[in-house]
């Protein structure tokens, strides 16, 4: 069985476009037995980093205190997916608010990484990861006009925790009508049929 997490950052939740093409895109790796978990970080949102894990945190508490209940849970389903897709909003350059709140839970130190004196180790396992990335402007190539702090933040992040093999596919301009998302609709899954061969090749090799 091949194991998929689906987290969905975005305002419009299943009814976004990257949610639809994420959908497409799991549905076109051609694998059989697969299971989704679909996680919706704004229909049921994570409660914020609070006094007490942030006390916990630096007490190096055990890994099953109540501190971490929702830090745990998180990683832990991240744990059990072989594969992770990110449908996500750019919101004033960078992720939004949801999906840093997942981040903030997911990592966490003597958990999800070792701290070095060359900096963090990641300690969960690499696996594949699809970065769907929705923008009423444009944020990649010739045509953007605005900074992109997002790909590299968010790269940066999972791999700290280990998780490396990681392609962004942008959805720009859709706030340009109809024919301006069809068009963006369309240049992503060219992007993603050149990527999914590949897909499988690493898969196979991290499998």
């Amino acid at each position: 069985m091949t194991r998929i997490l689906l987290l969905n950052s975005g305002p419009h939740s299943d009814a976004s476009h990257g949610y639809r093409l994420a959908m497409e895109t799991i549905a076109a790796l051609g694998m059989d037995n697969v299971q989704i978990t679909e996680r919706d970080l704004v229909k049921s949102p994570i409660p914020p980093i609070g006094r007490d894990y942030a006390i916990a945190v630096t007490s190096d508490s055990a890994h099953n205190a109540k501190e971490f209940d929702w830090s745990e849970r998180l990683i832990v389903e991240l744990e059990q997916n072989d594969m992770l897709f990110i449908v996500t909003p750019m919101h004033n350059f960078t992720v939004p608010a949801a999906l840093k709140l997942w981040i903030d839970h997911v990592i966490r130190i003597n958990r999800s990484f070792h701290a070095t004196p060359q900096g963090k180790v990641g300690l969960m396992k690499d696996r594949p990861t699809f970065v769907l990335v929705s923008s009423g402007g444009f944020h990649a190539g010739e045509r953007a006009k605005q900074a992109d702090f997002l790909t590299p933040y968010l790269r940066y992040a999972l791999a700290s925790i280990g998780i490396n093999n990681v392609h962004f596919f942008p959805l720009e301009g859709l706030v340009f009508g109809p024919q301006a998302v069809e068009r963006a609709m369309d240049e992503a899954r060219q992007q993603l049929s050149v990527q999914l061969p590949l897909t499988a090749v690493e898969w196979a090799q991290l499998r």
